[in-house]
């Protein structure tokens, strides 16, 4: 028994040892638990370089253009177009379609396309009188309609460790390494703020400098993402840049803004305007819950042009119903505030079609957390192939929205647990409609591109189709989608 006592004496030391230490591993233990419990389910956990996004589109802008832009230089490629073919092809064999992230390359237009425009705005958004022909607030439109300075803001951010959408989008400096090339010209800030014929003569510089690049010219223009957000803007020359993805409101299927073969869905992309209205967040969403009173509210233009002529009819329909506020819209920020206020405390929101099926109203109804019923039977809607608007909207036929009586009944024959449902889901769904700066996953500019994504491998196919099938082919894809009024077969792409 003495033989073996050294052998039990340190086991015995040990033992004490970690007795002792024990406490104080379960102290620290638990000290690493509380620390990493409130880093992960933190709302805001500490980034270093993360600043808050930005969602107006002035105050974003006006950041942006104090900051230095002594971009990397793109490199423009020198060669022919099919020694540019060849180097794309290459680069095209190593993977397959679709694949994230999207490569695109930006044009480093001339500062008469982007900057000078961007800065014109910016010095000059503060004149009220400023208005167009049916009395609209000029630079109320232009932030509308500026998905053109979102996509690209975002696409030159610096750097490029910061961006949040570099898991789906990234930029590329050699045109051989892109997958799409993305036109930063500021078309609907060129319309409105520079005179009707200096405006003209700079669509056309735009359309000479693009189209004399060596990649539009290898695809034709197939894989250039043109922003024409407002129905009027770029109208002089897009005719001869239809084969560009333009970034779109609508379809219009009145043929006033968009000629037959211009637009169509296999080709291009619809996009949300920018709301008129704050963002009603959970906490606006809670406050106003109770004093949504109103059943159904509309304020905006009562008449309007073509396909928006429905307007004044519903009015007179809907003149005198109880529950129904229905507002001439006025400009400024008093008008802002009507709006807002009375969308925030309604049930539902109309949103008939303006001069276009579109209209700004429906993004306004979705960030108010205002149940949009629409009415516009020709209507696309942004990002359809992700978001199903059935969950937070309800559609309505004209036909039906005109009878004697037939909406107001409908409204009110929806139950309170519908109501209470699509209401959750549009505060869900408001942040597709957001636009930002920095962009933000799920964000529509993240959406844009993984809907542009899915168009990939058919804007491949029609690029390398063009380059082979030969031009006296009474088969070359037109890649027109006919009026169905006509005897003319169908042909898509």
């Amino acid at each position: 028994m003495a033989g073996r006592q050294p052998s039990h004496l340190p086991r015995a030391t040990t033992t004490a040892t970690a007795a002792r230490s024990l406490p104080a591993v379960i102290a620290f233990s638990s000290l690493l638990l509380i620390v990493l419990f409130l880093y992960f389910t933190s709302s805001s956990p500490p980034q270093l370089h993360s600043p808050d996004p930005d969602y107006s589109f002035v105050t974003s802008l006006d950041k942006f253009l104090k900051l230095s832009h002594n971009d990397r230089l793109s490199i423009p490629f020198q060669s022919s177009v099919t020694q540019l073919d060849d180097a794309i092809s290459t680069s095209e064999s190593q993977r397959l379609y679709p694949s994230f992230p999207l490569r695109v390359y930006v044009y480093q237009m001339p500062p008469k396309f982007t900057y000078d425009l961007l800065h014109l705005f910016i010095t000059t958004y503060r004149d009220t009188s400023n208005l167009t022909s049916n009395g609209s607030p000029v630079h109320r439109l232009i932030e509308q309609h500026s998905v053109d300075y979102w996509l690209w803001a975002d696409l030159i951010s610096k750097p490029e460790s910061d961006r949040k959408l570099k898991d789906v989008v990234v930029r590329v400096f050699k045109q051989e390494d892109a997958d799409l090339f993305y036109i930063p010209f500021f078309t609907t800030i060129s319309f409105f703020l520079l005179e009707k014929q200096q405006c003209k003569a700079l669509y056309r510089e735009a359309l000479e400098w693009v189209t004399s690049q060596p990649a539009w010219k290898r695809s034709e223009g197939r894989d250039h993402i043109l922003p024409v957000h407002h129905p009027w803007s770029f109208k002089t020359v897009r005719k001869f840049m239809k084969n560009a993805i333009w970034l779109l409101p609508d379809m219009d299927s009145t043929g006033n803004w968009y000629k037959p073969g211009q637009v169509y869905l296999e080709k291009d992309l619809i996009l949300p305007y920018v709301a008129n209205v704050d963002f009603c967040d959970s906490k606006c969403l809670s406050e106003f819950e109770s004093k949504r009173t109103t059943l159904l509210f509309f304020r905006g233009r009562l008449k309007r042009n073509a396909g928006g002529k429905i307007r004044s009819k519903l009015v007179t329909e809907l003149s005198g119903a109880e529950g129904v506020i229905v507002e001439e819209g006025t400009a400024g920020e008093a008008g802002k505030s009507a709006a807002q206020n009375g969308m925030r405390k309604s049930l539902f929101c109309l949103s008939p079609a303006g001069d276009t099926p579109s209209s700004a109203r429906l993004f306004d109804a979705i960030v108010s957390g205002c149940i949009p019923v629409i009415v516009s039977d020709e209507l696309e809607l942004p990002f359809e192939g992700i978001l199903d608007y059935r969950k937070i909207a309800l559609f309505v036929s004209s036909s039906d929205a005109l009878q004697p009586g037939w909406l107001i009944n409908f409204l009110q024959s929806i139950s309170r647990s519908q109501i209470r449902q699509l209401q959750t889901n549009l505060a869900k769904y408001s942040r597709h409609f957001l636009y930002s700066h920095p962009a933000q996953p799920l964000g529509p500019e993240d959406l844009a591109w993984r809907m542009i994504a899915g168009k990939l491998g058919n804007i491949k196919l029609h690029i390398r189709r063009s380059q082979r099938v030969v031009k006296e082919s009474r088969h070359i894809c037109s890649c027109e989608c006919r009026r169905p009024n006509t005897t003319t077969p169908v042909s898509l792409s």
